[in-house]
């Protein structure tokens, strides 16, 4: 996590695209982080709180493309996969979902799924 997504997590530094919020944002699950969480969603769509599900372990991402969401836009969307396994589940699970991003204050944020 340090490599990838550890100076996000800590917010020493911001996320430079979409893309690599959504991967931070993942890892975040994986180590339930939810004020991570809280901090980089919009404003306008953020939950009061959040319920992490410590019997979900994720243990995957797939990045299936990206529209917008570079260093010189102010939106965009990353469509993603990602995997895990419930304690107790027979079977792994995924959720696919098309996320939209835009900037606040000049930082990307999570906005919602589509």
């Amino acid at each position: 996590m340090s490599e990838c997504c550890g100076s996000l997590l800590e917010g020493r530094i911001g996320a430079p695209t979409a893309e690599r919020l959504m991967r931070s944002r993942y890892t975040a699950f994986t180590v339930l982080d939810a004020e991570y969480l809280l901090r980089t969603w919009h404003p306008d769509t953020r939950p009061s709180a959040l319920d992490l599900d410590d019997r979900r372990r994720w243990t995957g991402l797939e990045i299936l493309g990206t529209t917008g969401g570079g260093m010189l836009h102010t939106t965009g969307t990353v469509e993603f996969v990602a995997h895990f396994r419930d304690a107790g589940a027979r079977r792994p699970g995924s959720q696919r979902e098309n996320s939209t991003f835009s900037r606040c204050d000049g930082a990307w944020v999570y906005v919602d799924a589509v």
